[in-house]
């Protein structure tokens, strides 16, 4: 019986940080044992918004490194370049002139990312989630990791695949029912870790974009600068820290953090530091995250020092996911009415 598929992805802009390793990259190391992984470097979906071009390829391979070096095996999963795979960007086209443009106008993310760009917002922005929903769709995924900010998203992907793909232009077999074209994928809801929040912010999630370094601790960081993060970051006037006080956004964050990278449950890290002082534990925390990142950033230099193996990492799994996703676009490319191929 084959293993349910599994599609994520992150994009190159900016390090990887504690948020994107510890509420997705590390459940996708987990899934991996048990699913059909592909994990993909979305690089198309980096230049939705203004880049830098002298970056981009570097980017990449810095991303793809750190998905290995976090413990994803191209063995038991298909890791790949977004852009290396044509039928990303040819489906999105297809799926674009299907999509009714209402709603994608009404999707949370544009309008707060078209707000800070203004007037250099592009199109590609706005039509992000078609391009998502390709990326999801080429592949059959029976599930996709989602936190709160990507539900919308993948409602989009499923709309699109039900209503306006398969709806529409499903032929019947020959018992005379529709035979869909395109799986509809169901959300897989993360772990506990989902949702990391900022250093500076409790009530914000960790962020990339964030124009704060100090807000986040990427996966890259040296130990020095960690813990010079962690010694700056947030915290209130109160003795102790505690999970589930609203009042107390940066207590529960970071004593989260703590449980999550000491490898603690959440009743041993709280009862721990139920009377612990700031200054205690905020040296705690450094050196549990010190600890954690270390053997990431030992595997990831070992795998940019030998940028044969990484490049024939991220071909083999290109051939992979180019050879699935040619046949999803041919499905699709036949029930919307073009020529075959090669005919």
């Amino acid at each position: 019986m084959s293993r349910p598929r599994v599609l994520s992805g992150v994009q190159p802009t900016g390090a990887l940080h504690l948020g994107n390793w510890l509420g997705a990259i590390r459940n996708w190391v987990d899934l991996q044992h048990s699913h059909d992984t592909y994990f993909c470097v979305v690089d198309l979906h980096a230049i939705t918004v203004p880049h830098d071009a002298s970056r981009l390829a570097e980017d990449t391979l810095t991303t793809a490194a750190l998905y290995l070096a976090c413990g994803i095996d191209p063995e038991r999963s298909t890791v790949f370049v977004q852009s290396q795979v044509p039928a990303h960007s040819e489906l999105a086209w297809l799926l674009n002139c299907v999509t009714p443009l209402n709603w994608l106008e009404r999707m949370i993310q544009f309008k707060e990312k078209a707000l800070r760009q203004g007037d250099q917002v592009s199109v590609g922005l706005l039509d992000y989630p078609v391009l998502m929903a390709a990326d999801i769709l080429l592949y059959d995924a029976d599930l996709v990791p989602v936190g709160e900010d990507q539900k919308q998203h993948l409602e989009l992907a499923r709309d699109i695949a039900q209503q306006r793909i398969n709806a529409r232009f499903a032929p019947r077999g020959s018992d005379g029912e529709p035979e869909p074209i395109l799986k509809v994928p169901a959300p897989l809801i993360l772990r506990d870790g989902a949702r990391v929040m900022s250093l500076t912010d409790g009530r914000s999630k960790m962020s990339k974009s964030d124009p704060n370094e100090g807000s986040r601790i990427t996966l890259l960081d040296p130990p020095e600068l960690i813990t010079r993060k962690i010694k700056r970051a947030k915290t209130d006037a109160a003795l102790g820290l505690e999970f589930g006080n609203p009042e107390r956004p940066e207590a529960d964050n970071l004593l989260g953090l703590y449980a999550l990278l000491s490898g603690k449950d959440r009743d041993t890290a709280a009862q721990e530091c139920a009377a612990m002082g700031w200054g205690k534990f905020k040296p705690m925390l450094a050196e549990a995250t010190c600890e954690a990142l270390r053997p990431v950033q030992e595997r990831y230099q070992q795998w940019r020092q030998d940028p044969g193996a990484l490049k024939a990492v991220l071909e083999q799994g290109r051939l992979r996911a180019d050879a699935v996703a040619q046949i999803t676009l041919e499905r699709v490319r036949r029930a919307l009415g073009f020529l075959p191929v090669g005919r």
